[in-house]
């Protein structure tokens, strides 16, 4: 797919669309097993200027942080789908356990992560911050989480 690219591709749309007077956004995440709580997400990030970039941890980096047993869903498919969202405009899939090389390489102008995070805590805020970008926090909503999913098929199905 044309929207879809890892950290080590040319992302050279980045400095195209900043010439465009483009407000980027960016936030990351695993994204296994989309659901509402997802999307609304999402779609709060992308109100917040004119192009969302995602950032999607890849299948290698989705395990350091969760264990061997995830993702659920593989990276390409949870890239796929992710694309396909209505408010992503872009996806780009790293392999580190973090999004700080990635955060460095698009510089965006708005950086968003979930209201759990303190944002002293926020991987990337500090570069964020240096050249005038913002932070900005998002209320997930509530009961909903691919862990929860998870957790219900498990309970569901093993009787």
């Amino acid at each position: 797919m044309k929207n879809i690219f890892k950290i080590s591709d040319d992302l050279g749309f980045v400095e195209k669309l900043k010439s465009e007077n483009k407000k980027i956004v960016f936030t990351n995440g695993v994204f296994d097993i989309i659901h509402r709580g997802h999307v609304e997400y999402l779609s709060e990030a992308k109100s917040l200027g004119d192009i969302l970039i995602v950032g999607l941890n890849s299948d290698s980096s989705v395990k350091m942080i969760k264990g061997e047993k995830r993702p659920v869903v593989p990276e390409e498919n949870r890239a796929i789908v992710l694309a396909n969202l209505k408010p992503v405009d872009y996806v780009v899939i790293f392999s580190e356990d973090t999004p700080f090389n990635l955060i460095s390489k698009i510089k965006p102008d708005i950086l968003v992560k979930g209201a759990d995070w303190d944002e002293d805590k926020i991987i990337g805020a500090d570069i964020v911050k240096s050249y005038g970008g913002e932070i900005k926090r998002i209320k997930f909503v509530e009961n909903n989480s691919s862990t929860n999913i998870i957790d219900k098929i498990i309970q569901l199905y093993t009787k």
